[in-house]
């Protein structure tokens, strides 16, 4: 069963992804898409087919830069219900947005992307330092993380009750959305997501190692501080590119490394690929709900994830005190 495991999670990508372009507001025929796939002559529907294959492609993309970097995360701080958020990098990438909103007079989706990602990797600079540098450790950056992170919420709720056309701005970049998706969104942030990927991947056999505890990870011959820095890096690119093409999108980089876990094991050489399909499954059909159960407008996809992950998130809590007992 393991052998055909990640082939048919592959598949299973396939089909959602060709789902994604198919369904929205307008329906499509097959050969509609398949016409604005491969033969697009400018006619609405092709229109249509390439505006959606876009925002499909994004969804790939930021689905499995959130799943890798959940589970990048949760072996680094060795919290099964860690996800991006916890060491602040979603709140630096609001705060940086807001700031460029607002005292900047930046109003473009693709301005967005910049300043969300210099916040994103900014925000998880001062948590490696704040948590101990060379002595970090998965509580102390936690704790940075979650200091930081409250700190800048509080600084992106004061702006944007001073400030009315921030307010209207943010509102609907952090609720999290793949509807603004463009090509030129995917090319910014392609470089940073394939840096991530490749680092995250790389980082498997030493965060297998840092999972089992310090002493343990040292008589193994793993580089504590070193690989804990790189994980840091690869989350913070991987979350922070992912956050600043399409915004906050909570619960996919917790939910899926934590499911994938309970059929694969806690070995990341095995997770990280499954996290890796998954999560974009997870993120387009979330993104697929929005558009139809909300015809002929849309639920943004943020609010779709915050819906499943909370019932899930508290399932998970439950699950987790009822082994301590």
């Amino acid at each position: 069963m393991r052998a055909f495991g990640l082939p048919l999670s592959v598949a299973v990508l396939v089909v959602v992804a060709l789902v994604s372009i198919a369904v929205g507001a307008k329906g499509l025929s097959p050969d509609q898409v398949w016409h604005g796939l491969f033969h697009d002559t400018g006619t609405y529907g092709d229109v249509v087919v390439g505006e959606r294959r876009a925002r499909t492609v994004l969804g790939l993309l930021a689905g499995a830069a959130l799943g890798l970097s959940g589970t990048v995360l949760q072996a680094l701080t060795r919290n099964p219900l860690a996800d991006p958020g916890l060491l602040g990098i979603n709140a630096g990438a609001s705060a940086a947005v807001v700031t460029a909103i607002t005292f900047l007079g930046v109003t473009s989706i693709t301005g967005y992307v910049w300043f969300a990602f210099a916040g994103a990797a900014a925000v998880g600079a001062l948590v490696w330092f704040l948590g101990g540098s060379r002595g970090a450790t998965p509580v102390r950056l936690a704790l940075a993380g979650t200091a930081i992170s409250a700190a800048l919420y509080g600084y992106i709720q004061a702006v944007m009750i001073m400030d009315d056309a921030a307010l209207g701005r943010m509102r609907f970049w952090t609720v999290g959305s793949l509807a603004s998706a463009s090509d030129g969104t995917i090319v910014r942030v392609l470089p940073f997501l394939a840096a991530g990927t490749l680092l995250a991947l790389g980082l498997a056999r030493p965060l297998n190692a840092v999972a089992l505890g310090d002493d343990t990870a040292r008589a193994l011959g793993a580089h504590l501080n070193r690989t804990r820095a790189l994980a840091m890096l690869a989350a913070t690119v991987l979350s922070g590119a992912a956050t600043a093409a399409c915004g906050p999108i909570v619960f996919v980089g917790l939910m899926v490394p934590y499911a994938v876990r309970s059929f694969t094991g806690p070995d990341l050489r095995r997770v990280m690929p499954y996290a890796a399909v998954l999560s974009p499954v997870l993120l387009l059909g979330a993104d697929i709900v929005g558009r139809v159960a909300a015809r002929p407008s849309e639920l943004q996809v943020g609010i779709v994830t915050a819906i499943i992950g909370g019932p899930v998130f508290i399932h998970l809590v439950r699950r987790r005190r009822t082994a301590r007992l």
